[in-house]
């Protein structure tokens, strides 16, 4: 048994204990314990009764309004067949949440904490022209001021649906809406607004990767009310994203090789019509043409709504060398088959020989029909001498009893030829006059194939006029047009 007198000092012990041991209220020598920091304290000051399921406003006929900024980064692609934009963007939204306000004072001075995008109310803004969720990277926290000012910063791949006008292409100039509102809420409990003024937002292409084949002019930004059939007004902001296309690699890969062909068929026509060169040459202008069509069609855009300019000027193109190879065939045929023709017509003598030569600075016809028909007058001489036969010469004998035996015979024959002599001469009249009409019908299709011949020649330099000037003129207005969308 214990004594009575002990009892007092056993009950003081486990105090003593508790003064000794290091684990009392004086931790570490009895030094004070030290303050929970103050971002978590904070943190869990704002978040530990927070409802974000419901708009943060402590009376609900405030209006919650949301200021919205964007900058664009970079134009990924213009999908023309489908009708899609892909631009990325930096997106900026600024609001005012009243309960996630704070005395700085009591936490250390901190005005401003990160606080994940999760746990707060954020406002359901969205762009009416998404298509396509894109490649965005997930910014998991937004800052929050000790006003309650909350901004929510986050890059994003918008790819959105876009009314791409490509006539004009390749200098084409796009106008592409980006439209922000609230899906749900209408315009009294969000209201959108812009953060920056309109002209800062205009001409912003600090951040703008201006490296590709699109080039950012400006973003116009405009706010109006959107009701649907008497219904409450929701709030929108638009940006307008308007880009042009740089041209230069078009005008190198598709415009030029195009205008070089036309100027080669141009040139073929310096060819001389009767050689027949000119119809191989143009032909195999034409086959060029088409192989050339045939690789730059995957580059040219391709809708179901319209065609480019330039899909018409590669057909107009091709339709041109198609009549220019009409044209020739035409005149090798005038000047190639002239025996087989009629005399040619009056109406034509006088339209051709004698008004075109005018219209054409021809002045001395004659002169112009005589350096044409050089070619024809050498081939026809060429023929004359060869169907011309030489008379013989008389037959000389060199032996005198050849020449007594030959006299005798002719002196034999002498009263016989005198009786035949009428018959004869009859006969040799027949043949000169046979000779003479063929000779004169050879004048005639002569003549009649020299006029053909320069028919032909007159009219293909009238058809290379015309052609040429339809050309010029085809060329002067696409380039003008497309001078003047360049530099609208």
């Amino acid at each position: 048994m214990v004594p009575r007198a002990l009892g007092p000092l056993l009950a003081l012990l486990p105090l003593a204990a508790t003064l000794q041991s290091p684990a009392g209220p004086g931790r570490g020598g009895g030094m004070p314990e030290p303050s929970e920091p103050a971002l978590r304290r904070l943190s869990h000051h704002l978040l530990a009764h927070y409802q974000k399921g419901t708009r943060p406003v402590r009376d609900w006929r405030t209006t919650t309004n949301v200021a919205i900024d964007l900058m664009v980064y970079a134009i990924l692609s213009v999908d023309e067949k489908d009708q899609v934009l892909t631009t990325y963007i930096w997106y900026r939204q600024h609001w005012t949440d009243e309960f996630l306000k704070w005395d700085p004072a009591r936490f250390d001075n901190l005005t401003q904490i990160s606080l994940p995008v999760e746990s707060i109310w954020v406002p359901d803004i969205l762009i009416n022209e998404f298509v396509d969720v894109g490649k965005s990277p997930h910014v998991p926290y937004v800052y929050v001021s000790h006003h309650g000012e909350v901004q929510n910063l986050k890059p994003i791949q918008v790819m959105t649906a876009c009314s791409l006008d490509i006539y004009n292409f390749p200098f084409d100039v796009q106008n592409c809406s980006l439209t922000f509102t609230s899906w749900l809420h209408h315009i009294r409990d969000i209201n959108l607004s812009l953060w920056r003024q309109p002209e800062l937002v205009k001409f912003d292409q600090s951040v703008f990767m201006n490296q590709g084949e699109w080039e950012l002019l400006y973003v116009l930004s405009h706010f109006q009310e959107f009701s649907v059939k008497s219904s409450d007004s929701y709030a929108e902001m638009k940006f307008y994203v308007v880009i042009r296309r740089r041209p230069l690699f078009y005008t190198v890969s598709l415009l030029l090789p195009s205008i070089f062909l036309m100027v080669m068929d141009i040139v073929g026509f310096y060819l001389p019509p009767h050689s027949g060169e000119r119809v191989s040459f143009k032909i195999t202008l034409l086959l060029g043409y088409s192989v050339f069509l045939i690789i730059v069609s995957d580059t040219l855009p391709a809708t179901a709504v319209g065609t480019p300019l330039i899909g018409i000027y590669f057909v107009v193109c091709m339709a041109l060398l198609v009549i220019s190879l009409t044209e020739t065939i035409l005149i090798v045929c005038l000047v190639h088959k002239q025996d087989l023709q009629p005399h040619v017509p009056g109406w034509v003598k006088h339209l051709l020989l004698e008004r075109a030569t005018i219209l054409l600075c021809v002045r001395d016809r004659k002169k112009f029909s005589q350096s044409r028909m050089q070619t024809l007058d050498t081939s026809r001489q060429v023929e004359n001498n060869d169907s011309t036969a030489k008379p013989a010469a008389p037959y000389v004998c060199e032996d005198p009893r050849e020449c007594g035996a030959v006299g005798g015979t002719r002196s034999a024959l002498a009263f016989a030829g005198r009786a035949e002599g009428s018959a004869a001469l009859q006969e040799v009249l027949r043949e000169t006059m046979a000779i003479r009409q063929l000779l004169e019908k050879r004048e005639e299709f002569r003549d009649l194939a020299r006029e053909w011949l320069q028919v032909g020649y007159v009219l293909d330099v009238l058809l290379f006029r015309v052609y040429l000037a339809a050309v010029l003129a085809y060329s002067i207005t696409l380039g003008t047009l497309w001078s003047v969308w360049r530099d609208a």
